[in-house]
């Protein structure tokens, strides 16, 4: 009988029996097989429906843990083009997060291998030869040949493992579960510690760090109004001011111009288009402690105090400017205000806030 007599109910998606074959294969230990299997199940990926996609996605995720070292970045990114296909990033993300965190170790040791060895332009990976550099590096007492082969691995396919990482962290779900984890702190400390110039973490740091449905108290000094608002997929302390402007001088709250309401919408969900148009601050941005934030950060600067990220909002100290827009353009971000503050409330927290340093102290 052929493949179009068997009737519907009885068909097994092609994309599906790829992806059986390939965990066949990774049961048995199976490395010289799993490159071929996996390259049937990209092969068949874009040809698959969306239901198809979505149950391979946990599936494929559930393979990470026990795929060969190399290959194993390449199915981190299909497992993250099937979450950008609708799989459930949840289900995804933990395995991905894991690689890109063991990806991190093994490419920093290299780093570190690699200026104990005599130093030097690090090898590049499109370029050089993965064996060289884990001969120059591999050490009997220093870096037995194992642990050489992670980190080589690592270098490799770091640019892989963060490309994944993406896809799941665009998702608030995955936001949220990784920072109340702790694994967001431990990428964010390895971003950190990281010495290898050829990789760049800022942009997925921001993603990380990204707050959603965050409850955020504002103080404005000057006045003594104090405001609930609640924050969405902002980026940067940019777009925070920015929107802050919007929405407490904008709707009248506090005294000031009106920000442009291109710059809002740019803010928000509106796309730049290759143009360039400046936003204008309206406030100088405090924690309760008088240090100064800056635009420079992310909303997740905001400390928290007694469980509500808390800010004061002070005169600006010079004038400041900036390209408007959203640091990560393809994340919409929005903030509303629930409520205003009682006079007698706001004079209480503001009271309990320290005044703001000099911009001497700020600087140094």
């Amino acid at each position: 009988m052929s493949f179009e007599q068997i009737p519907p109910h009885r068909q097994q998606p092609a994309l599906l029996e790829a992806v059986a074959e390939l965990e066949a294969v990774t049961a048995a230990g199976d490395d010289e097989g799993f490159g071929p299997a996996l390259g049937r199940v990209g092969g068949l990926f874009g040809s698959a429906g969306p239901a198809e996609v979505a149950a391979a996605g946990p599936r494929l995720a559930a393979l990470l843990p026990d795929a060969p070292p190399f290959p194993r970045a390449h199915l981190a990114m299909v497992v993250g083009a099937c979450v950008e296909n609708g799989a459930d990033p949840l289900a995804c993300a933990g395995p991905v997060l894991a690689g890109l965190r063991g990806a991190l170790g093994g490419a920093q040791r290299l780093v570190r291998r690699w200026e104990e060895t005599g130093g030097g332009p690090l090898p590049d990976p499109e370029a050089d030869d993965p064996a060289e550099a884990h001969d120059r590096i591999e050490h009997r007492e220093h870096l037995d040949a194992w642990h050489a082969h992670l980190a080589v691995v690592g270098w490799w396919t770091l640019h892989l493992w963060q490309q994944a990482a993406w896809a799941v962290y665009a998702h608030a779900a995955v936001r949220t579960e990784a920072r109340a984890s702790g694994v967001t702190g431990v990428l964010l400390e390895l971003f950190g510690r990281y010495s290898g110039g050829q990789h760049e973490f800022k942009g997925l740091a921001h993603l990380a760090l990204v707050l959603d449905d965050e409850p955020l108290l504002v103080l404005h000094r000057p006045t003594g109004a104090g405001f609930l608002l609640r924050m969405d997929g902002l980026s940067d302390t940019f777009q925070l001011h920015t929107l802050l402007a919007d929405v407490l001088v904008g709707g009248g709250h506090l005294p000031g111009p009106r920000p442009d309401p291109e710059v809002a919408a740019l803010a928000r969900t509106a796309d730049l288009d290759g143009r360039r148009v400046i936003a204008t601050g309206a406030f100088n941005l405090v924690a309760p402690d008088g240090s100064w934030l800056w635009n420079e950060g992310t909303p997740s600067d905001v400390p928290v105090v007694d469980g509500v990220r808390t800010l004061v909002l002070d005169p600006l100290p010079y004038e400041r400017s900036w390209s408007a827009g959203r640091f990560i353009q393809e994340l919409p971000g929005d903030l509303r205000l629930e409520r205003v503050l009682p006079p007698a409330e706001a004079a209480r927290l503001l009271a309990r806030t320290a005044p703001a340093q000099s911009a001497e102290q700020a600087f140094r």
